[in-house]
């Protein structure tokens, strides 16, 4: 057993219980750290609990992450697109194994240079997931690197509402089906990933509810269907063509993503700012300025807690302005004593004569 130094980096050999020989880099240049990886391994050599390295690329194991992606996840391309960008700064062919938090460090401040902070801690909250997967499936046998790692604060300066006069504007330059699943987000709050997969067994018009299965939270909820999102249903229901209430009118097949059509409808209006997500945002938001208190509207977006729903009490200015006004009446009714005609120092200036 030893320890030795390769480009900077000190390494550690030994032989583990079946006498195979094994060498492993401690990815530090500090030599203390790779003395204290070789106690480590010798205690588990001697526990008989040590395993052997797994050797697998970050290509290799991006493809199995998408396999079990595509396959529990709606909002898998997504991750397909963020881990492109993973792969070109990593490599595909680095090994998993190789990665440090030092390495990450470098990713976020060079993507930071390119897209914004919260897009980077999307793309490192997709890395982790992945560290911590290929810890489950033995795949990876060290502590997870982002244990190391802070993500960029991000600070929430309002959240994003659409106007009404940009509804308008959305309507009219997008296309049909587009302007149908708009109509319909902004009267259920519905996530966009909820609507796609919305099906037939989970409308009641009848009673004018939904039984949504939403993805996010694992739980069945139910959704009051008002006047504007029953006609989109009552439309679509002429053209049923399979189980899901919305499909590509060309392949008859299920929305998977929308953004390109989305995107060039708000090109089209000239409105920047704006995702499917935005639309959630505006439903509760349109809710609370109308008065609705904010446990109902926790409940129609199914959030699990109040505290997440709290956020849209901020953006409700003009129901702010007019308590203050309120106010104002009794303001009228008090009577400001100026300083220099205050009887107490009246008095006192008069004993001191």
């Amino acid at each position: 057993m030893g320890i030795y130094k390769r480009g900077g980096r000190w390494c550690i050999d030994f032989y583990d219980q079946n006498h195979a020989r094994i060498q492993e880099s401690s990815h530090s240049s500090r030599r203390a750290d790779a003395e204290a990886l070789l106690n480590l391994r010798k205690s588990e050599i001697l526990r008989g609990i040590y395993k052997r390295p797994v050797k697998i690329t970050v290509g290799e194991f991006g493809k199995r992450y998408m396999e079990y992606a595509k396959a529990n996840k709606r909002s898998w391309l997504r991750d397909e697109q963020m881990l492109k960008h993973l792969g070109e700064f990593f490599g595909t062919e680095r090994q998993l194994a190789e990665i440090t938090a030092a390495d990450i460090e470098g990713y976020k401040l060079r993507r930071k240079a390119k897209v914004s902070g919260s897009t980077v801690n999307r793309e490192l909250a997709l890395l982790k997931r992945m560290f911590n997967l290929a810890i489950s499936w033995d795949l990876y046998l060290d502590l997870n690197p982002f244990r190391k790692v802070k993500f960029f604060r991000e600070v929430n300066l309002g959240l994003r509402v659409v106007s009404p006069e940009e509804e308008e504007k959305l309507l009219r330059n997008a296309s049909p089906y587009i302007q149908d699943i708009i109509r319909f987000a902004l009267n259920t709050g519905l996530r966009i990933g909820d609507i796609f997969s919305l099906r037939w067994a989970n409308v009641d018009l009848e009673k004018d509810i939904l039984n949504v299965f939403v993805a996010k939270t694992q739980k069945l909820r139910t959704v009051p269907i008002n006047g504007e999102a029953r006609k989109v249903l009552e439309y679509w229901a002429l053209g049923k063509r399979n189980e899901f209430v919305f499909y590509n009118p060309e392949t008859g097949t299920p929305f998977v993503d929308l953004k390109a059509g989305f995107g060039l409808a708000c090109r089209k209006s000239g409105i920047e700012g704006v995702t499917w997500h935005t639309l959630r945002h505006t439903f509760a938001t349109r809710l609370v300025d109308r008065g609705v208190d904010i446990v109902t509207v926790q409940q129609l977006l199914g959030h699990s807690t109040i505290t997440v729903t709290m956020r849209y009490t901020h953006t409700n200015l003009d129901s702010k302005r007019a308590a203050v006004a309120k106010l104002e009446n009794h303001s009228d009714n008090l009577v400001t004593v100026r300083p220099e005609e205050h009887p107490i120092k009246a008095k006192v200036s008069q004993m001191r004569r």
